[in-house]
């Protein structure tokens, strides 16, 4: 869980993410993303689509443990976020780290 954190973190420094379930939606319908990330409390309606479009563009879908607000705090943002869409891990290991879990 710490290493995903940490490589979360470094991901998003030095890669190039995406945040909120809207944009993550709109990155998996052009097939974007090399992983997605979704919060363990995150509402159903934007489970299910995320979990429907990942199907289909057969893009890995970690479910992060913790609540949106976890995810939100080790973004450093102040406010809840659901869904975090990986473009481009950047320096981070965070795919291999995904596939292992």
């Amino acid at each position: 869980m710490v290493d995903f954190v940490r490589e979360l973190q470094t991901s998003i420094k030095s890669g190039k993410v995406i945040i909120g379930s809207r944009e993550t939606i709109k990155a998996l319908l052009n097939g974007k993303p090399k992983l997605v990330i979704i919060a363990a409390n995150a509402p159903e309606a934007i489970r299910q689509d995320v979990e429907r479009y990942c199907k289909l563009a057969d893009i890995p879908l970690y479910v992060f443990p913790g609540t949106s607000w976890d995810l939100g705090a080790i973004c450093n943002k102040p406010f809840m976020i659901s869904t975090i869409a990986i473009i481009n891990p950047g320096e981070s290991n965070i795919l291999e780290l995904a596939k292992g879990e």
